[in-house]
Order: C-alpha cells, then sequence, then structure tokens
C-alpha cells in the first residue's frame, strides 16, 4: 500500500479488490411480468385474448402503403425494457396483426401497412391471454415513421392496476430509488477511493518527489522537510475524504482501513487505533453474521450489506493497522499479538507482515523489540538481507568500544547478521555502511551474543536505514 516511512513499508498489503465498493440493486421492472394487464379495452368483450398472427394478408398489404414505426419501451419504475414484443392490432387488441421485437437495449422499429392501430406491448413472461401495455389509436403516417414510445411511468397505466399491484409497483419504485441514491453515493466514494489511492502512493514516494524537485545536491534536512511536507499535504487529504466516505457508508470495513493508514500518517494514532477497530468490528460481523444478517429481507436496497466485509484480507489489514499503532507507540505485546491475527487471517503474507514489523520497530528505534521482530521475520524469509540489517543494527548499538584499539566490539550473533547481509546484499544499500562498521570493529575478540547495558554507541551511520529507497511494492 504505500509507504510510512522509509525501507521496507512499501510492502504493506493492501486487500484484493479493495478501492472500490460494490454498487446497490434495486428490484428495477424485473418482475414486470406481474404486472400484466388482463386485457381490458371498451371495444371488446372482456374474456376474449389477443390472438397473436404473423399471417398476415399479402393481397391485402400490397395494396396498402407501407410506413415505419419506432419508439422506447419503458417499464414502470422508469427502467428501459430489455427485450419483448410490441404488436399492432386492427380489431381493438384482439388479433396482434403485426409483432415487432423490442431490442435488448429497450427499443423497437418496423414497418406496417399505413393505418390506425392498438398497439399492444407484451413483456417477457407475460402470461397467454394478458398483455402488459396498449394504446388505442396509434396512427402509421407516410414519410419519416410514426414515433410511438410505450411509457409505462404514465398515470393512464397506473389508473389500470389493482390496487395490490399499485402497491407492489410503489414499493418497486421505492426500493429503485434508494438504490439510485445509494448508487450515486458509492460512485462518488469509489472516486474518493482512487484518489486517495494515487495520494498513498504520492505520500509512498515523497522522499523520492523531495529529491528529484531539490537536486542531488540538498542536503538532507532540506529533503526530509520537503518529504515531510508532501507527506503532510496527502495523508490530510486522505482523512477528509475518507471521513466524509465513512460518515455515508459506516458499515465498508475498507473505507475505516484507509481512514486509519492516513491518520497512522499523520500521527494520530488514538484516532488510527478507533478506525482500525471500527474495521475490524465490521469483518467480525461480516464472518459471524447474527440471525438476521444470516437471511436478509430480499426487497431491501442493499440485502446484504456485510458481503464486501468478508474478504480475509480485509481484517489481516486493519489488524496490521493496529500492530503500527501499537509498534509505534511502544506497546509491544499488542503490536506482537496484533501483528499475529494479521497472519493468522492472511498466512501467505506472513513474510510481509513480520517484515513491517521489524521495520517500524526499527524506524520507533525500540531496539529490544527490533531485533526480536527482526529475528521472526527472517525464519519467515531467511532471504530478505533487509533484516539482517536492521537485527545486526539493533545488536550493535549499545556494543562497547576498546579504550586501546578504539575498535567495536561486537557480539557474534552481531557479526553473524552483518555478514549475512553483505552475503545476500555484497552492493546492497547498506553494504558500504556494513563494511564501514566492520573495518572499525574487534573481529578477533567478538563479544558473546547478548546486549550491554551502558556501553558507548557508535557513532550514527552516514546513510540511515529510513532514508533507502523501499522494496517494490506487493
Amino acid at each position: 500500500m504505500g509507504t510510512m516511512h522509509c525501507m521496507g513499508f512499501a510492502l504493506r498489503r493492501r486487500p484484493r479488490g479493495a478501492g472500490t465498493l460494490p454498487v446497490a440493486t434495486g428490484l428495477v421492472a424485473a418482475t414486470i411480468a406481474v404486472l400484466a394487464l388482463a386485457r381490458a379495452t371498451a371495444q371488446q368483450d372482456p374474456s376474449a385474448a389477443p390472438q397473436p398472427s404473423d399471417q398476415q394478408s399479402d393481397q391485402q398489404d400490397d395494396e396498402r402503403e407501407i410506413g415505419w414505426i419506432y419508439g422506447l419501451v419503458t417499464g414502470p419504475t422508469g427502467v428501459l425494457e430489455h427485450g419483448g414484443t410490441v404488436s399492432l392490432s386492427t380489431d381493438g387488441g384482439v388479433t396482434l396483426r403485426y409483432n415487432i421485437t423490442v431490442s435488448p437495449k429497450g427499443d423497437y422499429t418496423g414497418r406496417v401497412p399505413l393505418g390506425e392501430y392498438t398497439l399492444v406491448y407484451r413483456a417477457p413472461g407475460t402470461p397467454e391471454g394478458k398483455v402488459t401495455d396498449f394504446i388505442h389509436g396509434v396512427v402509421i403516417l407516410p414519410g419519416k415513421g410514426t414515433a410511438q414510445d410505450v411509457d409505462m411511468t404514465r398515470q393512464e397505466f397506473y389508473d389500470r392496476l389493482s390496487p395490490e399491484q399499485q402497491d407492489e409497483l410503489r414499493q418497486m419504485k421505492e426500493s429503485n430509488d434508494k438504490a439510485t441514491t445509494v448508487n450515486k453515493t458509492i460512485a462518488t466514494i469509489n472516486d474518493d477511493l482512487h484518489t486517495a489511492n494515487r495520494d498513498f502512493e504520492d505520500a509512498a514516494n515523497a522522499r523520492a518527489t523531495a529529491i528529484q524537485t531539490l537536486g542531488s545536491t540538498a542536503s538532507v534536512s532540506d529533503v526530509d522537510s520537503m518529504a515531510g511536507d508532501i507527506k503532510i499535504s496527502k495523508y490530510t487529504d486522505i482523512e477528509s475524504l475518507m471521513s466524509k466516505a465513512t460518515a455515508e457508508m459506516p458499515n465498508e470495513a475498507t473505507l475505516w482501513i484507509d481512514l486509519g493508514r492516513a491518520q497512522l500518517g499523520l500521527k494520530n494514532y488514538l484516532d488510527a487505533e478507533t478506525s482500525f477497530k471500527k474495521a475490524l468490528d465490521l469483518t467480525s460481523q461480516a464472518a459471524n453474521p447474527g440471525p438476521q444478517a444470516a437471511n436478509p429481507d430480499p426487497q431491501a436496497t442493499n440485502p446484504s450489506p456485510q458481503a464486501s466485509n468478508t474478504d480475509p484480507e480485509l481484517a489481516a489489514a486493519a489488524d496490521a493497522g493496529l500492530g503500527e499503532v501499537y509498534a509505534r507507540t511502544r506497546m509491544v505485546d499488542e503490536a506482537n499479538a496484533s501483528v499475529a491475527a494479521a497472519i493468522k487471517a492472511d498466512p501467505a503474507h506472513a513474510a510481509t507482515y513480520l517484515r513491517n514489523l521489524a521495520v517500524i520497530f526499527f524506524q520507533a528505534g525500540n531496539i529490544p523489540a527490533q531485533i526480536d521482530a527482526a529475528d521472526e521475520a527472517i525464519k519467515a524469509n531467511p532471504k530478505d538481507a533487509v533484516l539482517y540489517f536492521i537485527k545486526a543494527q539493533g545488536l550493535a548499538v549499545n556494543a562497547p568500544i576498546d579504550p586501546d584499539t578504539n575498535k567495536i566490539k561486537l557480539s557474534a550473533e552481531c557479526l553473524v547478521a552483518f555478514r549475512e547481509y553483505l552475503g545476500l546484499a555484497p552492493t546492497g544499500e547498506y553494504a558500504a555502511q556494513v563494511n564501514t562498521i566492520l573495518e572499525n570493529a574487534d573481529l578477533e575478540n567478538a563479544q558473546p551474543t547478548g546486549n550491554q547495558a551502558g556501553a558507548a554507541s557508535p557513532p550514527a551511520p552516514a546513510n540511515q536505514p529510513a532514508e533507502a529507497s523501499p522494496p517494490a511494492q506487493k
């Protein structure tokens, strides 16, 4: 997902598919067939059923001029119909003489002889002997053709429905209106999520941007200052976007996770903890739904609001976020527990979560936790050179200096870790620094493994790991 600062945190996991929310679904006009009307006209016997007929009298048609008819078919909820048949009748709807198929896009067009007709529309699935809608007095004129839409939102259509059908239609419209409103909100939030993702990337690349802007001769302090300003600006923008998004859709875990990440970047650790815990609550509810959630109302605009929170990587991302909050606030046990929970939810990326924890402890200057976390991460990925550097750097901090030789007396474990780093990355980011440390170390009289409190610390290396370019994001 983006780096919080420096090396390695570019590997923070982002849930697959996160970043967009699914649209809501209304009932639309999919059930229009249940609104099919018994054919009722003042001119016909109500018991008479419409008789489809594609058998046209060639002699009669040859004697009459042919014209065009075309239009759109709109269902009672305002949505274009997908299919069905428009028919033209010369006897008020008893015989459906000329039949025209409605396209999947909801339009129709056909050639018929000039004259006056009753237009009949039958939706797919309309029971035999019934029609969905009809319009009297449709006149086909010569020339460019006759435009005749079938608009079932008109009052005339509504008035023909039974009270039960009118009530059902009202419910359908309310459902669709809710779905439309929700989908507009989702579209806006998805745009905001895309913006947030770009801002996270910009924050991750803040240092590179600062160096490019200021030039290679810029001082470290100037680069750090500009990079910090870029990050604050980006994280502030994300926090604003996600605060608004979580207010509008408070049941989406991915929004709370991005809000927490932005708050982490701004070092608002209490707020970030609250956001990540909210995301975890939502993923927990999705994993263990109550009776109502397990049997959602099929008429609801969003019948399964928890469905988008079931991805285990969401829970893992929230736990990893909490782990960072605790690591940066020196709550070591809580940090380790949260990362363990992230690994349980997403075991395929255990090495990533452990690596990130070691990096964060390193950045926080928590030496004992840094060493322990590096050891655990090395077990998960023994080929990651940076982990050996983090471990060795922690072990070297309190290494004593021989007053006679002015050599650093490193422990055997520390020397092994530095050499492992060089073996894996002989020209890596920290190779020159490690070689310098080893050149100034007493290699013949290595100290027993373990730190010695109170010993003098070696000078700070010129190239801190935090200034290295992060590995490529996974």
